[in-house]
């Protein structure tokens, strides 16, 4: 589950305003922040959020492995943050990067193009 560190050093009055899922999770989507493209979406919990802040690097939670990672420790597509922002419910973050390189573990620029299920021109 979610929130592995419950003593976050996240702000407490940002603390505070954040709803949560019962895993102690809520999405983070993450935008290209000079072109507007949706890049991702990854869960974050405080402690992933307080990193993504402090550090300028997008950190998420892993449901999967159970725990935080930086986008691009390990296959070198970075996500240097340009700025978060909180939507009106208080539930999900927005996160602006610069992407270097692929944003999707396919390998593709990002997670939203592959599957597209409407498309009006």
């Amino acid at each position: 589950m979610g929130l592995m560190n419950t003593a976050s050093a996240l702000d407490p009055a940002l603390a505070a305003r954040l709803k949560r899922g019962a895993d102690g999770l809520f999405p983070a989507i993450a935008q290209q922040y000079d072109t507007g493209e949706v890049l991702m979406m990854g869960w974050m919990d405080d402690e992933a959020l307080h990193r993504t802040l402090t550090t300028g690097r997008a950190t998420y939670w892993s449901r999967s492995r159970q725990e935080y990672w930086v986008k691009g420790d390990t296959s070198g597509h970075v996500q240097y943050v340009k700025s978060v922002a909180l939507d009106c419910d208080a539930d999900t973050v927005l996160v602006k990067v610069d992407q270097v390189g692929a944003a999707c573990h396919t390998g593709a620029r990002t997670c939203f193009d592959a599957d597209v299920l409407l498309r009006q021109d």
